[in-house]
């Protein structure tokens, strides 16, 4: 696990982001990306994994696959944000036509694999400095800030 601190708007807090993806290659690149930016990364095989970490730990952020064996991507989101409604979730999937499930579901992003690395980590930022107000926004289905990276590589929100 990573210890390192980061400093936001003049005091220091440790931002917790659950991986959530079946492929170790993933994980292991991912996680060494996001811990390269300083914040403690816990990494998940499958939903059953991720629920589990996610009861005994304050998880800030969850980037989850959709394709996973066992317990579907999607279960595993209905599960991790019924635990936790207001915690971000962006979903990162290879699956293609995810983006209006994934806009209605009240996920905060979906990025297309393969992942851009920096507009993952610009989404990660933006959804970490979101308030919890634009985030139950997004639950109940108002208008709010939804980051889209589709897989050609072509940013666009929406």
């Amino acid at each position: 696990m990573n210890s390192k601190t980061r400093k936001t708007s003049g005091r220091a807090s440790q931002e917790i982001i659950l991986l959530v993806d079946d492929d170790p290659s993933v994980r292991e690149m991912v996680g060494r990306v996001l811990a390269g930016e300083g914040y403690l990364v816990l990494c998940a095989a499958n939903g059953a994994e991720a629920l589990a970490i996610a009861t005994a730990n304050r998880i800030d952020l969850v980037l989850l696959d959709l394709h996973m064996p066992g317990q579907s991507g999607w279960d595993t989101f209905a599960d991790l944000t019924s635990q936790n409604p207001l915690v971000a979730v962006i979903i990162i999937t290879a699956r293609s036509n995810q983006f209006f499930t994934s806009l209605a579901a009240g996920a905060g992003a979906l990025l297309e694999k393969p992942l851009d690395f920096p507009t993952l980590l610009r989404t990660v930022r933006a959804l970490l400095a979101e308030s919890a107000e634009a985030r139950l926004a997004r639950l109940v289905g108002h208008d709010s800030a939804f980051h889209y990276q589709p897989a050609t590589g072509k940013e666009r929100r929406g």
